[in-house]
């Protein structure tokens, strides 16, 4: 009898999140375990020709090999670019003001 890997394919939506428990050959990749886990058939959204994979939140390619009891990660793309939504963020709060200089104002006005 070959060795088995137990490996944990997980695939993230907002409000949601799938996770299957898989047992592939010794020496089975990223795709393997994926395809093994059958997730594609459940969540025909993920494209595995342009999706970033990873193992324990690192990117690795799918022809990647797995170890026993690793956790493969199917992400999904990101809508707005991390560097312009942290801007955003930074924007609105100038405009608005922090809430710790608004409690500074606040103590000053009494």
């Amino acid at each position: 009898m070959s060795a088995q890997l137990s490996i944990c394919v997980c695939y993230a939506q907002p409000g949601t999140q799938t996770l299957i428990e898989v047992r592939v050959p010794a020496g089975a990749t990223v795709r393997d375990a994926i395809d093994a886990s059958r997730i594609v058939e459940r969540h025909p959204e993920i494209e595995l020709s342009t999706a970033k994979v990873g193992v324990y939140g690192k990117l690795r390619p799918l022809d990647a090999p797995l170890a026993d009891h690793d956790r493969v990660e199917i992400y999904r793309p990101l809508i707005v670019d991390p560097k312009l939504a942290r801007q955003r963020r930074v924007d609105k709060t100038r405009r608005e003001g922090s809430i710790e200089g608004r409690k500074w104002l606040s103590k000053d006005s009494r």
